[in-house]
C-alpha cells in the first residue's frame, strides 16, 4: 500500500521515491502507448502520470466514451506492464492547454453556470462524470492489484480561487465514488496560491520550472513532516500561434534534476512526452490577448512530439540510472518515418456550398454561442439579410470568439483575427464601414473557433459571436449553421465557381502502413488537414509550427487527403514529408528565472 510515513513516501513498508513522467493516454496514439511507456521505463522512470480529459469522455451530458485513444484502464494496464506506478489526475479541470481546461463545452450552454465552486448543478455534472471514471478505472486502483498510487484533488486551485468548500466536496466526491489512492492538491509555488489550493488534511506538492532548492522548502509552512515533491516540474513549454517554439538545453533539465536528487525529493516531469494536440483539442491563453495554442504539444519533453529521443532524454536517463543503481535497459528503436512527396490536390467544394450536408441549419431571433446549440468544436456561420433603403453606416459585429469573416453579399470583405485584439477592446469584436443601399443586403459572419481559453478568468470562453448592429439597430432573424467539420465525408466535390471563402481540397496517395509522417502546410493559410477522415489538427501561416504529425496508425495503402482551407489558398498540391518543422525560431525560452 502507498502511503506516507515518517515523513516519506512508503510503499508497502519501504521508503520509495516517485520519478514520474507526464504522459497523457488522449495526446498518443494508442497503437504507440506502450512503445512511449517502455522509453519511460528505460530513462530511470518508476511511474507515469496522466489527466483525465472530461470533454472526451463526456461529449454530451451522460454520454460516455472509454474506446480508442480513450481508453484509460487499458493504459494503465500497459503501464502496469511495463513496471510503472501511476498518478491520475482527473479534474474535473485540468488546464493541460488543452481546450475549456478540460470542460465539456455544454457546460456553458447554462448561461448561469458556476464552475470550479461550490455550485450545486455543475457538482451534480461533476459526480456523475467521477462515477464514470472511478468504475471505467477501478481494475487499476492499487487495492485490486492495479498501480494507481496517487489522485490529484482539483488542478492548481489556488490560481484560481479559494473556495475551501468546494476543494473539500471534490475531494469528497472522490472519495465516495470509490476514488481510493493517497490523495493531493497541486499548487505554484506562491504562497497565495498554495494557501488557497490546499486542504489542511490533503498532501500538497507545487508546481515550477527551476529553483528546486529555493522553493520546495516553503511546503514546510504548510504541511509539516511530509517528503518533498514537484508535482509538475516544467522541462519544457507549449507554443502559440505566432510566437516562438520553446526549446530548452539538456543542461538546465539535468542540473534541476540533480537538485531534487541532492534534497532527497521526488517530481513529476511534465512533459516527458507531449504528444499531439489532434483536431480541434488545443486550447488557449488569454493574456493581455487572446492566445491560441497550436497543434503540436512537443513541448520539448524527453520523447518529442512523434516519439523520438532527444538529447535531454539520454541525459536524464544516465542521471537516473546512475542514482537509482540501475543498469539502463536496452532502448526501443526510434519510430520509422517515411517520405511520400508531392500530393496533388485533385479536387476541390466550397463549404457554402456543402451547408446542406455537413451542417445544421437552426433559424433564431438573435445569435447564440455554439454552445447553445449543442456544438463542441469546428466553425459556425451566421447569416442575416437586411431589408430596407440605408444611409452609409457602421457594421459591428461584438464578442467574436474567436476568428471570424463578413462577406457582404457572398463577397469578402473583412477578416478578424481575435488574438490580434488587445484586452477588452471593442468587446473583442470589429466594426466596418458599410456604404448605403435600397433593397436587400445579405450579411454571413464565418466564425472558426480556434480553442476554448484553459486559464484564468476568461475561462467561460463561449464560441460564436454576441450581438451584430447597424448604426443603432440591432439586427434580428438570423439562419444559424454549426458547423463541427467532424462529418467531411459528406462532402460533394464539384464544379465550383467559388474564387474565395473556405475550400476543401482532396487528394489521393500511398503509403507504408508501419512508419509516420509529416503534412507540410507551406503555401496554406489557415485551416486543418483530415487523412481518411481523421482529423490531424489546425495549421496557420503565422507559425511556428508549420508540419502536422501523421502517425502510422491512420494511415493505409491508399489514402485520402482532405485540407480544409480557411481562407481559400488556392493550392493544388501539399508535400508529406519524413521530418518535423515545428519552428521559426526566434531565442530560447526562459523559465521564470528571479
Amino acid at each position: 500500500m502507498f502511503t506516507i510515513e515518517n515523513g516519506q513516501f512508503s510503499l508497502d513498508g519501504k521508503p520509495i521515491h516517485i520519478y514520474s513522467g507526464a504522459m497523457h493516454y488522449f495526446r498518443v496514439p494508442r497503437e504507440y502507448w506502450e512503445d512511449r511507456l517502455l522509453k519511460l521505463k528505460a530513462a530511470g522512470f518508476n511511474t507515469v502520470e496522466t489527466y483525465v480529459c472530461w470533454n472526451l469522455h463526456e461529449p454530451k451530458p451522460g454520454e460516455f466514451h472509454f474506446d480508442g485513444m480513450l481508453d484509460i484502464s487499458e493504459y494503465l494496464r500497459l503501464a502496469q506492464k511495463v513496471g510503472l506506478y501511476a498518478i491520475v489526475r482527473p479534474g474535473p479541470y485540468i488546464c493541460a492547454e488543452w481546450d475549456f481546461g478540460g470542460f465539456p463545452a455544454w457546460l456553458l450552454k447554462d448561461k448561469n453556470m458556476k464552475l470550479r465552486c461550490n455550485y450545486a448543478p455543475y457538482l451534480d455534472c461533476v459526480r456523475r462524470y467521477y462515477e464514470a471514471v472511478a468504475k471505467e478505472i477501478a481494475p487499476n486502483f492499487e487495492k485490486n492489484g492495479g498501480n494507481i498510487i496517487a489522485m490529484q484533488v482539483e488542478n492548481e486551485y489556488g490560481s484560481y480561487g479559494n473556495d475551501k468548500a468546494y476543494l473539500a466536496t471534490v475531494r469528497d466526491i472522490m472519495q465516495d465514488v470509490g476514488m481510493d489512492a493517497l490523495l493531493f492538491t497541486s499548487d505554484g509555488d506562491s504562497d497565495w496560491m498554495l494557501s488557497g489550493g490546499g486542504l489542511p488534511d490533503v498532501f500538497k506538492v507545487m508546481n515550477f520550472g527551476s529553483r528546486a532548492k529555493r522553493l520546495l522548502p516553503k511546503l514546510d509552512k504548510y504541511q509539516k513532516n511530509m517528503p518533498y515533491m514537484c508535482g509538475e516540474f516544467w522541462c519544457g513549454w507549449f507554443d502559440h500561434w505566432g510566437d516562438r517554439h520553446h526549446t530548452r538545453k539538456a543542461s538546465e533539465v539535468v542540473s534541476e534534476i540533480e537538485s531534487f536528487l541532492k534534497m532527497d525529493a521526488s517530481f513529476n516531469m511534465y512533459m516527458f512526452h507531449g504528444g499531439t494536440n489532434f483536431g480541434f483539442t488545443a486550447g488557449a491563453n488569454y493574456g493581455k490577448q487572446f492566445e491560441p495554442t497550436v497543434t503540436s504539444y512537443d513541448y520539448s519533453a524527453l520523447l518529442n512530439e512523434w516519439g523520438g529521443y532527444t538529447d535531454t532524454y539520454h541525459a536524464v536517463r544516465k542521471l537516473l540510472c546512475e542514482k537509482q543503481g540501475i543498469t539502463p535497459p536496452s532502448l526501443p528503436a526510434e519510430p520509422k518515418r517515411q517520405y511520400i512527396g508531392e500530393v496533388k490536390l485533385t479536387e476541390k467544394a466550397s463549404l457554402f456550398d456543402n451547408l446542406d450536408t455537413i451542417a445544421e441549419k437552426h433559424s433564431i431571433a438573435a445569435p447564440e454561442s455554439m454552445e447553445y446549440f449543442g456544438q463542441n468544436f469546428g466553425c459556425i456561420l451566421y447569416s442575416v439579410t437586411m431589408k430596407g433603403t440605408y444611409e452609409p453606416g457602421k457594421l459591428c459585429v461584438e464578442g467574436v470568439h474567436d476568428n471570424a469573416y463578413l462577406f457582404i453579399n457572398g463577397k469578402l470583405k473583412k477578416t478578424y483575427y481575435r488574438h490580434e485584439n488587445p484586452q477588452m477592446k471593442d468587446n473583442d469584436g470589429f466594426t466596418v464601414l458599410l456604404p448605403g443601399f435600397k433593397g436587400e443586403r445579405k450579411i454571413d459572419i464565418l466564425v472558426s473557433g480556434m480553442g476554448r481559453v484553459n486559464y484564468g478568468k476568461h475561462l467561460y470562453d463561449r464560441k460564436g459571436l454576441a450581438r451584430v448592429t447597424f448604426g443603432n439597430q440591432i439586427l434580428f432573424g438570423f439562419d444559424v449553421y454549426t458547423i463541427p467539420l467532424d462529418n467531411i465525408e459528406k462532402v460533394r466535390y464539384q464544379a465550383t465557381n467559388a474564387k474565395t471563402g473556405p475550400m476543401f481540397y482532396k487528394g489521393t496517395f500511398r503509403a507504408l502502413t508501419d512508419a509516420d509522417c509529416f503534412v507540410d502546410t507551406t503555401g496554406f493559410k489557415k485551416g486543418c488537414v483530415y487523412i481518411n477522415g481523421f482529423n490531424l489538427g489546425r495549421y496557420w501561416e503565422i507559425g511556428p509550427q508549420v508540419t502536422l504529425y501523421v502517425p502510422k496508425g491512420i494511415l493505409k495503402e491508399e489514402n485520402e487527403i482532405v485540407v480544409f482551407e480557411e481562407e481559400g489558398a488556392a493550392c493544388s498540391s501539399v508535400q508529406i514529408i519524413d521530418a518535423p518543422k515545428l519552428e521559426k525560431e526566434k531565442k530560447r525560452f526562459c523559465f521564470f528565472k528571479k
